[in-house]
């Protein structure tokens, strides 16, 4: 055994092994409970960044752990390999996208297995290829055939720069999330799959899934947003259509002072032909944000349509304004707006100067006010100014009214969701072909198999090159010629099932293999950021329930437990250059620290000049404080980087890259490394015998069974696995502290060091496998089972009690386990150092806490 801890000659023989005997290869065994483990599989981008490493890493020793459980592990990685980042830099580059994608996975790859994943490489899924993505086109003409996929005319999110529609949650601040181009509201015939027809089921299913984080779940419900409220409808003068409308506020209707309509209402466009002004504003709306968090802060602009409205109960007329605040793709595009108990509503009236009337005070006894020209009151309360219905609270109101309209034949009850069916359309060239053809205009399934995407292409950096392109659209139908679909799916429709194909990946004779995909699936811990909550994680859980239906998988949600990591922070620097911050690596920055260790300023490195600290960021290209993973792993070795990533902190929260916490994670190893290597220069020693063991011998194995214990615990119950790491040190310190030099020494070390090995196996993979064979053993540590405590060797022969007089700590005694209450409480009292405390007092109680403390009360 080398003296010196050599982490790149260690990994590259161990993960050479690890190949050799395809060690992580996955195959059914209906003998052993089964565990799916998947971490988000990454976009093919060029390289690892250390948020991948993370989220990998966690999964990684969970699957580990999992295996030494006993359990059949599957752990697969695969590549969600379409999507605009690469036809933008076929655009920038000249280079093909799939020529590009191709090699970024090779690469990606290269770095995966350098880490030391244990991921079963054989299901490896590249979503690109047509051999994954013609299943995906086979299973959408089946939802065509159902009615769960169709085609309307529609307002969509347009970003002018990457020439394609978005999805409201690829909004982010009015832009897209891409490249940041303001949006645009554009009129477009799109394809959708029907995600409202599962919206109930959706929500429903949430209260079945204890394993997912309170917070994700808040978010879907949200999302969903289903409300029980009611439908009704306002007539229009001189038109034979009524305007619908939809509110969870009946009680307010006699509030209603105005209608606010979409831009793109029929009624607003109507108006728009002889009306220059509205048709300006209209064109402003279709060139704003539809973000719901910016449209609740952004200011409320209309315009007057001329056109009124008639008040169902009142026969009033009602004027109706096109506002910003209005989507026509939210509800009916129309809403009734009632300034004296909507803040928003309120916030139009009061700019437009439109009436605001009062229909709702505090009930009697309030400390509400109700002062509308201050803001408006949103409250609930009793009816007043409400006709037949004024003195009712909420409740009572609501079923009056709405039975009231229902009567007139106006309006129902009705339960609505926030939810929209999923637009699949994009209209970008790297991507699934919509498997559609049109014959004489009409749009019909795909017949046959993969509709393959043509990789050898000509860019313009306008147009998809799938358009006007005669080789790719012209086809037959039946016989008939016939024109290909030239959208492309949104890449969440690839990345929604993905999970699934990974439990068989090379049939070829359907979607799944059923038995198979039955004994994989659901995946019992997934892994991934938060931020895909209401994205991937929502049309995940919409794809296995359409999968279920299809009768190809019988789970009806993807996913039972759900880990959702916190991002990687490091350091971030900055010069200035006149009013410009350039941000500058913390690798070309030596920093200056007070005498507290906090920075408080730096010097860049390669100029010699000052650099300002600007605390900690989420690694970013932007802001150059990204790390290079490749390069860490050549510097340290791929277990300091998984241990440091277990280490820094919980799995849910943010952590902290510092390059002194790595090394400090090396260092660690490396006292491991000599620790077993001190132990192998024993030599031959006896076998452990507890009935052997001296008090200081009993201790150490105390130690290492208590840490057996702790980090199973925090490993399977909490996953804490920085707990669980410090445990494990804890244990080392005890090993380099231990002094005896009686017979057993040894044996007792080994089992400390053996058991410390173990522990740290699914973290630090490479070395401990290194260090297994060292210790004697001829197996792999993977294929050993996870360590039991031994309760014998945690029972002590003596407990700690601490001894106060009057409150105040006075001593501490070791008193054998086996002693009674009255036997501890009068070694307390024997004590001399008691005694100074208690001699000529009078005792005037002793209370024994158990196993922990004696209390003496004594004047």
């Amino acid at each position: 055994m080398e003296a010196s801890y050599s982490p790149a000659a260690i990994e590259r023989k161990v993960q050479q092994i690890w190949e050799e005997k395809q060690v992580f290869k996955a195959v059914v065994d209906t003998n052993k409970e089964k565990f799916y483990c998947l971490s988000m599989l990454p976009y093919p981008s060029g390289a690892l960044h250390m948020g991948h490493v993370r989220n990998y890493t966690i999964g990684d020793v969970i699957s580990r752990y999992q295996r030494m459980q006993g359990k059949n592990v599957i752990q697969p990685m695969g590549w969600d390999a379409f999507g605009m980042p690469a036809e933008n830099a076929a655009i920038k580059n000249g280079v093909a996208p799939a020529k590009w994608t191709f090699e970024n996975i090779d690469y990606m790859r290269t770095q995966l297995k350098s880490l030391g994943f244990a991921y079963d490489w054989d299901r490896e899924v590249t979503t690109c290829k047509p051999d994954y993505y013609k299943w995906e086109q086979w299973f959408f003409t089946r939802l065509i055939e159902k009615d769960l996929a169709y085609k309307k005319s529609s307002f969509v999110n347009w970003c002018p720069n990457d020439m394609t529609v978005l999805a409201n949650e690829q909004v982010h601040d009015g832009c897209c999330w891409r490249c940041d181009t303001p949006v645009e509201r554009k009129e477009m015939e799109q394809w959708f799959i029907r995600t409202t027809a599962y919206a109930e089921e959706l929500l429903n299913e949430l209260d079945n899934l204890p394993g997912w984080p309170d917070e994700v779940k808040a978010m879907q419900r949200n999302w969903i947003g289903k409300s029980r409220g009611v439908t009704l409808k306002f007539a229009v003068e001189g038109k034979d259509e009524a305007v619908e409308v939809y509110t969870t506020r009946p009680d307010t209707l006699f509030g209603v002072t105005y209608l606010a309509v979409a831009a793109g209402h029929p009624l607003a466009a109507e108006a728009a032909a002889g009306n220059a002004e509205l048709q300006a504003f209209i064109k402003e709306c279709n060139q704003s944000t539809t973000s719901e968090a910016d449209m609740a802060t952004m200011e409320k602009k209309g315009c007057a349509t001329g056109i009124y409205a008639v008040h169902p109960l009142t026969g009033k007329r009602v004027p109706v304004w096109a506002a910003n605040f209005v989507l026509m793709d939210y509800g009916t595009g129309a809403v009734m707006s009632v300034p004296g108990h909507d803040q928003r509503d309120w916030e139009f009236a009061t700019k437009y100067g439109l009436d605001i009337e009062q229909v709702i005070e505090p009930e009697a006894g309030s400390d509400l006010v109700c002062d509308l020209s201050q803001a408006a009151f949103t409250e609930k309360g009793l009816l007043v100014n409400s006709g037949e219905f004024t003195g009712m609270n909420f409740d009572a109101a609501f079923e009056a009214i709405a039975a009231k309209l229902a009567e007139q034949g106006n309006g129902e009850i009705t339960v609505n969701y926030r939810l929209r069916d999923w637009g699949v359309s994009r209209q970008r060239y790297w991507g699934t072909p919509v498997p559609v053809v049109y014959v004489d205009g009409e749009a019909k399934p795909a017949e046959t198999f993969p509709v393959e995407l043509p990789y050898e292409v000509t860019f313009d950096g306008i147009n998809s090159p799938l358009k006007n392109n005669p080789e790719f659209e012209a086809t037959t139908w039946q016989g008939q010629p016939a024109t290909r679909e030239t959208d492309t799916f949104d890449t969440f429709m690839e990345s929604s099932w993905y999970f699934a194909r990974y439990c068989t990946p090379d049939y070829d004779e359907g979607m799944l293999e059923p038995e198979e995909a039955n004994y994989w699936l659901p995946v019992d811990q997934y892994i991934g950021g938060i931020e895909h909550a209401t994205m991937h994680l929502m049309y995940a859980r919409l794809f296995q329930k359409l999968l279920r239906d299809e009768g190809i998988v019988k789970a009806s949600e993807p996913f039972t437990n759900l880990l959702c990591q916190g991002m990687v922070l490091a350091e971030t620097w900055y010069k200035m250059n006149g009013t410009e911050r350039v941000w500058v690596s913390p690798e070309d920055v030596e920093p200056q620290k007070d005498e507290q260790g906090r920075i408080v300023s730096g010097i860049q490195a390669s100029t010699n000049e000052p650099v300002q600290y600007a605390g900690m960021a989420k690694m970013s290209k932007s802001k150059m404080n990204g790390r290079d993973p490749q390069s860490a792993i050549e510097e340290y070795g791929a277990d300091t980087l998984r241990l440091f990533s277990m280490f820094a902190a919980p799995p849910e929260q943010t952590l902290e890259w510092t390059e002194s916490g790595v090394q400090g994670a090396k260092k660690f190893l490396e006292r491991l490394w000599r620790a077993a290597h001190q132990i192998k220069a024993c030599g031959d020693f006896a076998a452990l015998n507890p009935a052997e063991l001296n008090d200081v011998e009993k201790g150490l194995r105390r130690k290492t069974h208590e840490t057996i214990e702790g980090v199973s615990n925090d490993f399977g119950e909490r996953k804490t696995f920085n707990t669980a790491i410090a445990k494990i040190m804890e244990l080392l310190n005890a090993v380099t502290k231990f002094e005896s030099n009686a017979k057993q020494s040894c044996a007792v070390v080994h089992e400390a060091i053996k058991t410390a090995v173990l522990l740290l196996s699914p973290i630090a993979p490479h070395i401990t496998q290194a260090l297994w064979q060292e210790l004697g053993h001829d197996d792999l540590i993977i294929d050993q089972s996870w360590p039991v405590a031994d309760k014998d060797a945690l029972v002590k022969d003596t407990l700690l009690y601490v001894v106060q007089v009057n409150g105040k700590v006075r001593a501490k005694l070791d008193v054998p386990a086996s002693a009674t209450k009255d036997e501890v409480q009068a070694m307390a009292l024997a004590d001399e150092r008691v005694t100074k405390f208690t001699d000529g007092n009078t005792i005037r109680k002793v209370i024994v806490v158990p196993n922990k403390l004696v209390n003496i009360v004594a004047n």
